[in-house]
């Protein structure tokens, strides 16, 4: 094994500030600011230009359990223990309005690709769409038996996935409000769902320690990944669709290989459960946060060197048949005006990243314990 090269993913920020668990982060459109949620009741929004202030949203009576910026990055959702979903201006001011029609905890909030409407999921055993500017509830969505983790839109906003402590994954047209199928693998609570960027495939997250990868036009399983020895809390597509990055309560985050069905790295930062992980919108970052109440940037490296290539070309899928159940040929990927300007990403290039002095041995603990693992994951075809 190789010491470490700049092929590895590597620590580039450390945010603290939040004063308990940090439960959800997300960038904005362009990465020039990163939004965390945490059991502390607040939001966070730190900037990634260094020596720059970073915004404390307080508004929530209880603690944020997700947020979620709007495709333009103009807005910020939110939602919360309290019940209710906040949409922000993330500026100095913070200025919100409140949704309510949720009766238990929010557990999810994710803006649809236009940013018209947004989606939420709850205890209350629902899933809620809503329109963004109107600030109204549309409708529910009410076939989970049990509290509903997470709910997101496809990228073409046709379709919605849900994930359940009811152990079933659902997915939703929005048009006829029906549930199209029922995803039932899991062994657990299902923690967390997403789409792959084509929208040809959903992700899953369980608590029985495993990500499980479908086909949402045939609904066969194509992936099933046992790599974490305890729950799976978050997952995230990387924008080309190729890789996938796991954060789970082992501590670790976990980078996947989509195309070869193989684990890449295994990154240990967090101590404590890493809680939830999300990449930027092009791919080039990714963060993460935990229960020991860190939010920490990572800088992918492993990929593509021009980050804007990530926005118009996508590497192909393995085309020969593969024991580890590849995933099937995929669509163009990013939809139009999800990727920021050649621009502002040199000038953010350009930009010094200052890690605190205090954070040398952190990095070198991490550095230390970076597993770069080649063994298959146990696979599944269906």
């Amino acid at each position: 094994m190789t010491a470490h090269c700049p092929e590895d993913p590597s620590l580039e920020r450390h945010f603290k500030g939040h004063r308990d668990a940090v439960t959800s982060v997300d960038f904005s459109l362009n990465t020039k600011q990163l939004a965390s949620g945490s059991m502390d009741s607040c939001l966070m929004v730190w900037h990634m230009k260094p020596q720059t202030r970073a915004y404390r949203f307080a508004g929530h009576k209880d603690a944020v359990t997700c947020v979620n910026f709007s495709p333009s990055g103009h807005l910020l959702a939110s939602g919360s223990r309290d019940k209710t979903v906040r949409i922000w201006v993330p500026n100095v001011k913070g200025e919100s309005t409140v949704f309510r029609a949720h009766t238990a905890t929010v557990r999810s909030v994710h803006f649809c690709s236009d940013g018209q409407s947004f989606v939420t999921a709850s205890d209350d055993k629902t899933v809620k769409v809503w329109s963004t500017h109107r600030q109204k509830f549309l409708f529910s969505l009410s076939q989970h038996i049990n509290w509903v983790r997470c709910a997101k839109f496809s990228p073409d906003g046709r379709l919605i996935v849900s994930a359940s402590d009811d152990k079933t994954v659902k997915l939703w047209d929005k048009t006829s409000r029906e549930c199209v199928h029922s995803y039932c693998e899991h062994g657990g609570f299902v923690t967390y769902v997403d789409f792959h960027p084509s929208g040809t495939c959903i992700a899953a997250a369980g608590m029985d320690n495993t990500v499980k990868v479908w086909d949402v036009r045939t609904h066969r399983l194509l992936q099933h990944y046992q790599l974490h020895s305890a729950a799976v809390n978050a997952l995230s597509f990387h924008p080309s669709g190729n890789y996938l990055v796991t954060a789970s309560s082992d501590s670790t985050l976990k980078i996947l290989d989509l195309m070869e069905g193989r684990l890449l790295y295994t990154l240990h930062g967090h101590q404590g459960p890493a809680t939830t992980v999300a990449f930027s919108r092009t791919g080039e970052y990714f963060a993460s946060g935990g229960s020991d109440e860190q939010v920490m940037v990572w800088k992918s490296n492993f990929d593509i060197v021009d980050y804007g290539e990530v926005l118009r070309v996508q590497r192909p899928p393995a085309t020969r048949a593969s024991s580890s159940g590849t995933l099937p040929e995929v669509d163009p990927l990013v939809p139009p005006g999800r990727g920021r300007s050649q621009e502002s990403m040199q000038s953010h290039s350009q930009e010094p990243v200052s890690v605190p002095q205090s954070l040398t041995s952190t990095l070198e603990h991490i550095v230390g314990q970076l597993d770069v693992l080649t063994q298959s994951p146990s696979w599944s075809s269906g």
